[in-house]
C-alpha cells in the first residue's frame, strides 16, 4: 500500500511537470529553467500554489492574483498521470519493464494532450521517443527484428494513407507516431494497437456526430487515439491478443 502511494504521488509530481513542458514547448520557451507564472497576469507561481492537484483544489481552480480560471489541463494530466504510474506498479511491479514503460507513457501523454489541443505531433518530442524506445527495448532483450518491422508496419501503414490521401486522411505526424508505435510494441501488438486505435475513434466520432458536437467533414486528431491505443496495449496486448485469435480459431 506504501508503495502505491508513493508511485501515485511520484505521478502527480511529474505529472505536473510534464504540463510545464506542454505549456512551454507550445509558447517556445525552455522548460529547464525559470519559474512558473500565470499566463494571464505573468505573477509568478509560489510554491505552496504550485502543489500537484492539491493547489488546484485549494485554490478552486483560479489563480490567487487575478482569478482567472487554471485549465482543467493541469489536474487531469496531473491524475492521468498518476493514474498510469499505478496501473504500470500493478502490472509490473518495481521492474525494469516499470521504469521504462514510464518514460514510454510519458511521452505517449504528451503526445495525446499537445495533439488534442494543438492539432500537432512535434519532430523534437516523437524522433527522441522513437530513439529511446528503440534502445530501452533492445536492452530489456527485445527481439531487434520484431522491433524493426513493427518500425516498418508502423510507418509505412500511415504513410501510404498520407500519400494517397494528399495529407488528407492522416497528418506526417502520425507517421513517425507509427514508428514509435511500432518499437514500443513490436509488430504483433502493433497490429493489436492499431485495431483499437480505430476502433476507438470510430466510437467517439460517432458520438460526437450524434451529439452535434462535430460534423461528418470535422477534423479530429488521431493521435490520441493512437496513444490510448498503445498505452492499452502495452498493459493488455497479450489477452487482447490470445482471445481474438482464439475467437478466429473456434
Amino acid at each position: 500500500m506504501v508503495n502505491q502511494i508513493l508511485v501515485i504521488i511520484f505521478g502527480l509530481v511529474i505529472g505536473s511537470f510534464l504540463n510545464v513542458v506542454i505549456f512551454r514547448l507550445a509558447i517556445k520557451k525552455t522548460f529547464i529553467f525559470g519559474r512558473s507564472a500565470c499566463p494571464y497576469c505573468g505573477k509568478t507561481i509560489v510554491w505552496y500554489d504550485n502543489i500537484p492537484l492539491l493547489s488546484y483544489l485549494v485554490l478552486r481552480g483560479k489563480c490567487r492574483h487575478c482569478h482567472k480560471n487554471i485549465s482543467l489541463q493541469y489536474p487531469l494530466v496531473e491524475l492521468a498521470t498518476a493514474g498510469i504510474f499505478l496501473l504500470l506498479y500493478l502490472k509490473f511491479g518495481f521492474s525494469n519493464q516499470f521504469f521504462a514503460n514510464v518514460v514510454f507513457c510519458l511521452f505517449l501523454l504528451f503526445i495525446f494532450v499537445y495533439d488534442l489541443k494543438y492539432y500537432l505531433i512535434l519532430d523534437k518530442v516523437v524522433i527522441p521517443a522513437i530513439i529511446i524506445a528503440l534502445v530501452f527495448n533492445l536492452l530489456l532483450g527485445h527481439g531487434f527484428v520484431n522491433l524493426f518491422w513493427g518500425a516498418i508496419i508502423g510507418g509505412s501503414f500511415f504513410a501510404l494513407q498520407f500519400f494517397l490521401s494528399g495529407g488528407k486522411w492522416v497528418g506526417d505526424g502520425d507517421i513517425r507516431l507509427g514508428l514509435l508505435m511500432g518499437v514500443l510494441l513490436g509488430w504483433r501488438y502493433l497490429l493489436v494497437a492499431l485495431f483499437l486505435a480505430y476502433l476507438i475513434g470510430a466510437v467517439f466520432g460517432v458520438f460526437l456526430i450524434i451529439s452535434k458536437k462535430k460534423e461528418m467533414s470535422s477534423a479530429i486528431p488521431f493521435g490520441p487515439f493512437l496513444t490510448l491505443a498503445t498505452f492499452i496495449t502495452m498493459l493488455y496486448g497479450q489477452p487482447i491478443l490470445s482471445w481474438y485469435l482464439n475467437l478466429i480459431y473456434q
